[in-house]
């Protein structure tokens, strides 16, 4: 489980299907790839019923969202929408900053499931607070002829 200083509870485990379920005062709204899998090794089950988007209630799926509300943008294709952004020298739907913090929120999350202790993550210093063996794990050595030019 990961506690953000805004309110907002991630909990992490490998007892329920691949994908995501986000919670609100309305109900519930689990998003996945449904049966697809990427890789031989992908949890998902060709055989499965398991659907891309189900909810607590249906009518969450068919709510409208009013003018005055939140919109985001629409990506129907990330990777289309990333060389668009290389040509057109405008952001991409997910920025550096942002594809960087999703990936340190599955890579310090992956590193709580191998530690049997609780953990604190400084995200300010991407680092975890008086924990040298959790810290170690956040790299490895690198290989010649690649190195770290950030000093």
């Amino acid at each position: 489980k990961a506690k953000y200083e805004n309110g907002v509870t991630l909990f992490i485990g490998g007892n329920n299907p691949n994908g995501v379920r986000f919670e609100g005062s309305d109900g519930w709204i689990f998003v996945s790839r449904g049966s697809v899998t990427v890789t031989s090794s992908d949890p998902g089950n060709p055989e499965s019923t398991l659907q891309a988007l189900e909810a607590s209630d249906p009518k969450i799926l068919d709510s409208v969202i009013g003018p005055d509300e939140i919109h985001l943008y629409k990506s129907p294709e990330q990777h289309l929408n990333w060389l668009e952004s290389i040509r057109t020298r405008q952001q991409p739907v997910a920025p550096a900053e942002i594809g960087h913090r999703s990936c340190s929120t599955c890579l310090v999350s992956h590193i709580a499931m191998k530690l049997p202790r609780k953990l604190y993550w400084d995200p300010i210093n991407e680092r975890f607070k008086n924990d040298d063996e959790a810290n170690s794990m956040l790299s490895r050595p690198m290989r010649l002829p690649w190195r770290n030019y950030v000093q």
